[in-house]
């Protein structure tokens, strides 16, 4: 009888044991695949628009959007050609042939470099597209007969009907002149990395010419274990510095001539796009600023100098942002582009005459432009109008009359259309639950679900993770959007630190109800540790229209802090929150915000973690830093003033400053002067520098060092 109650006792005190959730660690988040989503990959819509393909296991596999359950067609298989394994991958014009990139090696967070293959899908023959050595940027003639490509900052043609090569610049030169690709801060600021486009019809190239010259360098070391450090030496022009000087040209393939285009004074040329006239070309100019963005209009025919003549002009008190949102009517008169001059961003129709009609309206921003069915008169875009953390599908007709949602379900919908417009895969979660890839006709109908996660939503619910709620908490003068995590066991008459995760800046929300993925993970081990977890959208952030965005204009710093000082103070008067347990955490921008709150605000919050912060904007690439705050020669104040390494006198919390020597975006520079001015004021601080890693800091174990190293100072310290 005892051995049969001991048992009984035993049985009972191990099955509550059984029955609790899991709890999560770094080691399961950052380096295991325990929470991998499945995804559908290098997705490519086929030109009969019924079909797709995808990327799967090295081979180009063939879907129908009707039944993904079935392989129609097996294009390519990658592991039949010898030595190549596929990284990307792009079809001719009738889809007889692919272009094939691999050992992609990557140069900044956009550009790389590989090695191009054609292969004939019918004889399966398969062509190097150059033999000196890796490329950037090859790409198909329209008609598909040539490619294009880069090397070694020069523009080359691919004849694949003879296997003829045309050099059409010779003066590419690292560090000096760049054609046919953009130089790091375009790569950066204006997320382009090719500058060279194919006219319609295939005669002709459009590209343009940067000269680095004048622009100083930026040299950083590498440690790669030699007896000396590798330095590496780049253009990067900083606030009030020099730009490249730009040229944009037109070659034309029947007659090998390059012909410059000429317009006026200008400092950028962000975008260019050939309309449908393969004499047309439509290229944007912006002044310094980036306050005025003009539509400028090349007629390239004839055998002269070409003159682009503005056809609409878009200003701003402020500045008005680039984006892709540009795309030509069949009529060759007209094209669809987006523009906040109404107050909030919305979709215009613009003549080449300059005529303009206003398609959407309201208080709410669309977010993109995703096409348009011209046989329907259907425009397709993404919006914010059921609230900014929210992205939504909406279709609407050219006229402006019969909108209507197409997404079903409230949340983050990314909607990709096929070639015709007739299907889209729709990729869709929210902030608590992962991933679900379907596709649906173009009246927002669902056909199929390609990938519903199950897998991974049964292994999340084995563990023990809190619910995210959206609130809202009140900032210095308006209502703020946020998010809060509170531990599942959550007793309001306990005392709780919070743990806020910021970033703060212009274009970037974190408040959204999106999947986080691995960082989500994060909050949820915070949480699990019995902490708060708080991200605020201040003033500055998107889809609140243009006047919260862009109140920020030439004082970058000073109103975010001043709202986070006001909700942490807010929050510390919550009766189950611990005041004297705030801290905060932010990456970039978000780095550079903590560095702000914890000297600005060094009575509210008690420790920081700023990884990878900007700590003065003079420091910073001028396309970003210029269109916000002019430049340092005209806005001395708005730079000093709002400058960490300024304030560090007011440090009195626990301060973790990190860092990749390698960050070629925010250089180490700034925490090497963020250092300066601590100790200087006999501040104490903790900092850790992760060697040759760039911006993302990443690589092998990388991460699962770094957030082990946050997490347990956050543990330390809050």
């Amino acid at each position: 009888m005892r051995s049969y109650l001991a048992l009984l006792f035993l049985v009972l005190s191990v099955t509550p044991a059984v029955a609790q959730k899991k709890q999560l660690s770094n080691q399961l988040i950052w380096a295991s695949r325990e929470f991998a989503p499945e995804y559908v990959y290098s997705v490519a819509s086929m030109n009969d628009g019924e079909h797709f393909s995808a990327l799967e296991d090295n081979k180009i596999i063939k879907y129908s959007y009707k039944n993904f359950s079935k392989v129609v067609a097996t294009i390519l298989d990658g592991n039949e050609l010898t030595g190549i394994s596929i990284d990307d991958y792009s079809f001719n014009a009738d889809e007889s042939q692919v272009l094939l990139a691999t050992s992609v090696n990557y140069i900044y967070r956009r550009s790389y470099k590989a090695e191009y293959y054609v292969v004939d899908l019918k004889t399966k023959k398969v062509t190097q597209l150059y033999d000196k050595g890796p490329q950037m940027l090859a790409d198909f003639s329209p008609d598909g007969s040539k490619v294009a490509f880069v090397f070694e900052n020069n523009l080359y043609i691919r004849n694949l009907a003879d296997n003829s090569l045309t050099q059409v610049t010779t003066d590419g030169k690292q560090n000096a002149v760049i054609n046919g690709s953009t130089d790091w801060v375009y790569e950066e600021e204006f997320e382009v990395t090719k500058a060279f486009y194919w006219s319609p019809n295939s005669t002709k190239i459009a590209f343009l010419r940067f000269d680095e010259s004048a622009v100083k360098d930026f040299t950083m070391d590498y440690y790669k274990g030699g007896t000396y450090p590798e330095p590496y030496t780049f253009k990067y022009p900083k606030a009030g510095e020099d730009n490249s000087k730009l040229g944009l040209f037109v070659y034309s393939l029947a007659d090998k001539k390059t012909r410059p285009v000429n317009y006026g004074t200008y400092e950028y040329i962000p975008r260019m796009k050939w309309t449908n006239d393969d004499n047309k070309l439509i290229y944007l100019v912006m002044n310094r600023h980036q306050s005025e963005l003009t539509y400028a209009l090349a007629d390239c025919s004839g055998s002269g100098d070409i003159t682009g003549k503005p056809v609409y002009t878009d200003k701003s008190d402020t500045y008005v942002e680039v984006d892709n949102n540009l795309i030509f009517l069949k009529d060759g008169n007209s094209f669809l582009r987006t523009s906040e001059k109404d107050g909030y961003k919305h979709i215009y129709l613009v003549a080449f005459s300059g005529e303009e009609k206003q398609i959407t309206s309201g208080n709410w921003d669309v977010i993109d432009l995703l096409g348009i069915d011209e046989n329907s008169g259907t425009i397709y875009y993404h919006s914010a109008e059921e609230g900014p953390m929210y992205q939504s599908l909406y279709a609407v007709k050219t006229d402006g009359s019969g909108k209507k949602m197409l997404s079903a379900k409230k949340g983050h919908n990314e909607a990709e259309f096929s070639t015709g417009m007739k299907y889209y895969m729709n990729t869709y979660s929210t902030i608590n639950q992962p991933y679900e890839i379907s596709v649906h006709t173009a009246d927002g109908k669902q056909v199929e679900m390609l990938k519903d996660n199950a897998a991974l939503k049964a292994k999340l619910n084995e563990y023990d993770l809190a619910q995210t709620e959206f609130i809202t908490i009140k900032g210095v003068e308006h209502e703020l959007n946020a998010f809060i995590m509170k531990p599942t066991n959550f007793d309001n008459t306990k005392k709780y630190p919070v743990y806020f995760d910021i970033y703060n800046g212009p274009g970037h929300n974190t408040v959204i109800d999106q999947w986080g993925g691995s960082t989500q993970l994060y909050h949820q081990l915070l949480v699990q540790k019995g902490y708060i977890v708080i991200s605020v959208d201040t003033r500055g952030t998107m889809y609140r229209g243009a006047a919260f965005k862009k109140c920020t204009y030439l004082q970058l710093g000073k109103l975010e802090t001043e709202d986070m000082i006001a909700v942490a103070k807010q929050v510390g008067t919550w009766p189950y929150v611990d005041a004297a347990r705030i801290g905060v955490m932010g990456w970039s921008y978000g780095g550079y915000m903590t560095s702000l709150c914890m000297t600005k605000g060094a009575d509210v919050f008690k420790m920081g973690i700023a990884v990878a912060p900007v700590t003065n904007w003079r420091w910073y690439d001028n396309i970003y830093t210029e269109r916000f705050m002019r430049t340092p020669q005209e806005n001395a104040s708005g730079y000093d003033d709002n400058s960490p390494i300024n304030h560090v006198d007011k440090l009195k919390g626990k301060y973790l400053l990190v860092h990749g020597s390698g960050d070629d975006n925010v250089h180490v520079q700034n925490s090497m002067e963020m250092i300066d001015a601590l100790v200087e004021k006999n501040k104490d601080f903790d900092m850790f520098i992760y060697t040759n890693k760039n911006h993302g800091i990443y690589g092998g174990y990388t991460r699962l060092h770094l957030f082990n190293k946050m997490l347990n100072f956050t543990v330390a310290n809050l």
